[in-house]
């Protein structure tokens, strides 16, 4: 007879997020522009959407990506050392995560994302897949410090953060992002991170706005869980999508914008829309290679490798943590 899978014990850091969520939201609709972070699309449904949105045939980043990983896999897997653990910041579905774990000596899996429910899920899926690995997944707010699991103590560390997620963040936030990565790994640790690249707006614009209506969906999903965990009253039904390319600041920007003249309260306070006035959730900033070597530079790592797709699209690069 064969033992019983161990299944992982999800550790969840998340007691302060609701009132941080709150907190968020309330700040963000009390400023002009009005805005709301990015993180809060993933919700359990949220989570379901994204990983909906990267089937769809005009979204490229998952597919060129996951291609760029199953090509050098063997290149990143030889950057990896022998009993390292791997720390995967907003592991979603943990589709390209199982590239690498196939072919690098990765004993310890550590999947961190803010989405508990489906995180638990998918961490008990990969442990089925693969019972010798150790996979304990904590849920958490991967931008801000948290708690590593003490299994992984003294082990080398590996970080990754595919899906240029790094491309929501605001430059800034993004070089503070890269600095609490290294102090999370420590020094000599990899991190191996895709970052989406500068090319053509059409190419772009399709991307944000599939035919379907994922992406969409995805984004008005933000409404119904702020109503839904603060007790607000907006009506998606109020609302559409709006996603266009900003060529002066080199990102993808997405927008709520309010059909018509309304009034809204979340939490007994009340905000006022005009017709077209918008709510910015997420902005997705392209990349030169060049730009985000400078970037990992100033933010305490040392570029190592870089690997691109044949119509350089996409890059996914490993860093050494100094």
């Amino acid at each position: 007879m064969t033992a019983p899978v161990r299944l992982p014990r999800l550790i969840e850091t998340l007691d302060e997020e609701s009132a941080a969520f709150l907190t968020d939201v309330l700040t963000g609709l009390s400023a002009d522009p009005k805005t709301i972070p990015p993180k809060y699309f993933y919700d359990e449904r949220g989570s379901q959407l994204f990983e909906a949105i990267t089937r769809t045939p005009e979204y490229y980043p998952t597919r060129t990506e996951i291609g760029i990983l199953e090509r050098h896999a063997g290149d990143i897997a030889a950057l990896m050392p022998k009993g390292a653990a791997m720390v995967e910041f907003g592991a979603g579905a943990i589709t390209k995560a199982r590239i690498l774990l196939g072919a690098a000596p990765i004993e310890i899996f550590v999947p961190v994302d803010i989405s508990a429910d489906f995180l638990g899920g998918e961490a008990s899926r990969l442990q089925r897949e693969r019972p010798g690995l150790t996979v304990l997944p904590v849920a958490a707010d991967f931008t801000k410090p948290f708690t590593l699991p003490k299994a992984v103590a003294g082990r080398p560390l590996v970080g990754f953060f595919p899906g240029s997620t790094l491309g929501n963040f605001e430059p800034h936030e993004a070089a503070a992002f890269l600095k609490h990565a290294a102090n999370m790994l420590g020094s000599g640790s990899t991190l191996i991170i895709g970052i989406d690249l500068v090319k053509d707006p059409e190419v772009l614009s399709r991307a944000y706005n599939d035919e379907a209506g994922v992406t969409a969906a995805f984004n008005l999903n933000l409404l119904r869980r702020i109503d839904r965990e603060l007790g607000a009253d907006f009506d998606t039904a109020g609302f559409w999508h709006r996603a266009f390319y900003n060529r002066e600041r080199m990102r993808v920007e997405m927008h709520l914008a309010s059909r018509v003249r309304q009034r809204v309260r979340v939490d007994g306070r009340c905000f006022d829309f005009r017709r077209g006035e918008t709510i910015h959730t997420e902005s997705s900033y392209k990349y030169t290679p060049e730009m985000f070597r400078a970037l990992a530079l100033g933010s305490g790592w040392t570029p190592a490798a870089m690997w691109l797709d044949e119509q350089q699209w996409f890059s996914v690069h490993a860093l050494t943590a100094r």
